[in-house]
């Protein structure tokens, strides 16, 4: 078997999905530089609050959060988040969903997690992508952390312009009213919203606040695969 795994390696060679340089037969998806280049958060480690914690406070009411790596412009951060968003690669961000999953089933406070919902695209912004990273990412997640994956009950109704250069206010004025919430969520007590990056945290709140006009009980946590530093 494994004469038969190296040569198709030879024939068939693995490239790291971020760099895009062949991997060795012992790694997977990613090579061992690219792994070594990100700064994870361990927030999963932390026995107090974190800075993603803090982002919501004083603005929604956020059961807890989690972040797997910091953004940092110029290095391995930026590159795949270049290319799970541009680059129609949903295979990388389904294999760092699934290392999302693993980190959040050691969060006490997510345990009654029933439902993951992903940051909806509109679906003019999804058809030129090509598909919805936060999907992606999501179904990594649902796969180690074996929730339910719910993309229907939010939908995505108004077209934003890109958050990138926009002040804080800004963005929330870009991203307020733009969700339509089935009644169907009714049924869940505590779900989780999965984006890519996480910076102001304005499309978080307007999806929240959609969310509990619904249903106002519901617990709302919030993990992302990036926090800007």
């Amino acid at each position: 078997m494994k004469l038969i795994n190296d040569l198709l390696h030879l024939v068939y060679p693995n490239q790291c999905l971020v760099c895009e340089k062949e991997l060795a037969v012992s790694e997977k998806q990613i090579c061992v530089f690219c792994n070594d280049a990100i700064s994870l958060t361990n927030f999963h480690l932390l026995t107090e609050e974190s800075s993603m914690d803090k982002l919501f406070w004083g603005r929604i009411k956020i059961q807890k959060t989690y972040a797997h790596f910091f953004f940092e412009k110029n290095k391995a951060s930026q590159n795949i988040l270049f290319s799970i968003k541009y680059k129609d690669n949903p295979s990388l961000a389904t294999y760092f969903g699934r290392e999302l999953g693993e980190n959040l089933t050691k969060i006490e406070e997510l345990k009654s997690v029933d439902v993951v919902f992903p940051v909806p695209l509109h679906p003019k912004k999804k058809f030129i992508r090509g598909y919805n990273q936060s999907d992606a990412l999501a179904k990594g997640i649902c796969e180690t952390f074996e929730r339910k994956l719910d993309v229907k009950s939010v939908i995505r109704t108004k077209h934003s312009e890109t958050q990138t250069k926009k002040s804080r206010f800004q963005r929330w004025d870009n991203v307020s009213e733009i969700f339509k919430i089935s009644s169907s969520i009714s049924s869940y007590k505590h779900a989780v919203i999965v984006d890519d990056v996480i910076t102001t945290g304005s499309t978080i709140e307007a999806m929240t606040n959609a969310i509990r006009k619904v249903h106002p009980d519901v617990l709302i946590s919030v993990v992302t695969l990036a926090i800007a530093k």
